[in-house]
Parts: C-alpha cells; structure tokens; sequence
C-alpha cells in the first residue's frame, strides 16, 4: 500500500477539532492502530496581504500564533478525503500543509 507523510500547522485551540477531523477521514492509520499523529508546539508567523480574509490578525501587520505542527501518515486512498477534511476543519483561509509519499518501513502482513 502507497503512504504520504502529512505534516501541518494549526493555532493550539483548534489542534484538537483538526486531529479528530483528519483522523476520522483516514488519517494516522498504521497496522491496526489510529489516530497516530506526532504533535509539537512552535510558533507561526504570517502577514495577511490586500484582499485576503484572515482568521487573525490584520492586514498588513505581522502576526505571530502559538501553533502546533502535527504530523500523521495517510494512506493513499484516503488522501483526498484527509486533505478536503483539513481545509474544512482548519480555521485558517490558507491552511499551511505539505505531503509526500514515504514507505512506512513495515511489511504488510
């Protein structure tokens, strides 16, 4: 079975309602475990442009959110799924996120 890696950034408050979002769409399934997602705290930082509507913060000035980057492997048939459940959870317009494919390392038994 085909994986990608999906890591994202999301302000700490809403870290909770994404994980379940992502997770219930396919999200962090390995063997017979789910909801396997790493999760750290950082700092994000961004500058709303002319004719954006931002989540926080306003236009033109520089924002700095605590965030957390979480970090989860999906399957590849549950990938558009995944990704459409994070833009709708995600409080951000733009939600920061990135994937790519990764072998897990394990054989399927």
């Amino acid at each position: 079975m085909e994986y990608f890696k999906l890591e994202l950034y999301v302000p700490v408050d809403y870290a909770g309602k994404v994980k379940a979002a992502l997770a219930a769409a396919g999200a962090g399934r390995i063997g017979n475990y789910d909801s396997c997602i790493w999760e750290c705290p950082g700092v994000g930082q961004f500058r709303p442009q002319p004719g954006s509507s931002p989540f926080l913060g306003r236009e033109g000035e520089v924002e700095r959110v605590p965030e957390n980057k979480l970090e989860m492997v999906v399957a590849a048939d549950c990938l558009d799924a995944v990704l459409a459940a994070l833009r709708t959870a995600h409080p951000y317009e733009t939600p920061a996120f990135q994937f790519w494919p990764v072998n897990l390392g394990m054989e399927e038994k």
